[in-house]
C-alpha cells in the first residue's frame, strides 16, 4: 500500500525570497520530510540554505541523506560550509564527483559517504534518486550548451495520489524526468516541484512543456529557479500558479 501521509517541502534557497528572515541568491536548495525520513535536496551556492535554515528554526542536522540534482555550483557549493556533526550519506549521479573542482570534491569525501549511482536507487521506502534520464522529447534540449549533462536527476516520491517529482534543475528536461517518474513508479503525476530550465527564448521547449502538462494535469505544478518570468507568467496564464520561493513551505496531503 503506497503512503498517504503528507509531504513537506522547505525551500532554503531560490532566486527570490517570501519571508523578511530569508535570504535568496541563485540556485536551488529543499528540505524534504516524508515518511519519518528527512532530505536535503541541493544546497545551493552558498550558505544562504544554512542560514535560511535557521531562521526558519530547521536543523539541518536531522537530514538522513543529501541528494544532488547534477553537479552546477548554484546546486552544489553550498555544501562545503556545512555544518554537520555526524557523516551524512550524499546521493548522486558519479559524474558530479568527477566535475566538482578538486577541493570541492575533497570535502565531500572527507566528510561524508558517497553513494554514487547512474542507476534508479529507492533509498527511502517509497522514495526514488531517479539516476540517469532517458532523453526522449523531441522538443527538450536535454543539455547545457556543450554538456549533455548526464549527471543531471531528480526525486521521485510515490503516494498513494500519484507520483511526486522534485528537480533541482531541469537540464535533461522537465518532461522526461516526469515521463521517467511515471515509468520507474508506474503512477500518474500528482505534483511537479523545482527548476524546470525554460527561457522565453527557447519556444519549441515552453510551447512543448505547456502543451505536456495541460495534457499531464498534475494537481501541483510548482516551477520556480530557473524559469524566467515571461515563462512563469505563462504558467500562471494556464494553471494559475504560484510562484515559491526561499522561506516558503510546501504542504502536499
Amino acid at each position: 500500500m503506497l503512503p498517504s501521509e503528507a509531504i513537506e517541502i522547505t525551500i532554503l534557497c531560490e532566486n527570490t525570497s517570501s519571508d523578511v528572515g530569508c535570504l535568496a541568491e541563485w540556485g536551488f536548495s529543499a528540505f524534504i520530510r516524508f515518511s519519518g525520513a528527512n532530505i536535503l535536496f541541493d544546497t545551493g551556492y552558498s550558505d544562504v540554505y544554512l542560514q535560511n535554515a535557521k531562521n526558519l528554526n530547521l536543523d539541518l542536522e536531522d537530514c538522513d541523506y543529501v541528494v544532488f540534482s547534477h553537479f552546477h555550483c548554484d546546486h552544489t557549493r553550498g555544501l562545503q560550509f556545512h555544518n554537520f556533526n555526524s557523516r551524512k550519506k550524499i546521493i548522486c549521479h558519479p559524474e558530479v564527483l568527477e566535475k566538482l573542482p578538486p577541493k570541492e570534491a575533497l570535502v565531500l569525501q572527507r566528510d561524508f559517504e558517497l553513494l554514487p549511482s547512474k542507476n534508479v536507487i529507492e533509498f527511502i521506502p517509497n522514495v526514488l534518486f531517479l539516476g540517469e534520464i532517458p532523453r526522449k522529447t523531441s522538443f527538450e534540449k536535454g543539455r547545457f550548451e556543450n554538456d549533455k549533462l548526464n549527471d543531471n536527476s531528480a526525486i521521485a516520491i510515490k503516494t498513494e495520489r500519484g507520483v511526486v517529482v522534485v528537480s533541482g534543475c531541469s537540464h535533461a528536461g522537465i518532461c522526461n524526468i516526469c515521463e521517467y517518474a511515471k515509468q520507474v513508479t508506474k503512477l500518474p503525476l500528482y505534483a511537479v516541484i523545482g527548476g524546470f530550465h525554460l527561457f522565453e527564448n527557447d519556444h519549441e521547449a515552453v510551447k512543448g512543456t505547456l502543451d505536456y502538462f495541460q495534457k499531464e494535469k498534475p494537481t501541483h505544478l510548482l516551477p520556480m529557479h530557473c524559469v524566467d518570468f515571461p515563462t512563469l507568467a505563462k504558467f500562471y496564464h494556464l494553471f494559475g500558479i504560484k510562484k515559491y520561493s526561499a522561506g516558503d513551505v510546501i504542504s502536499l496531503k
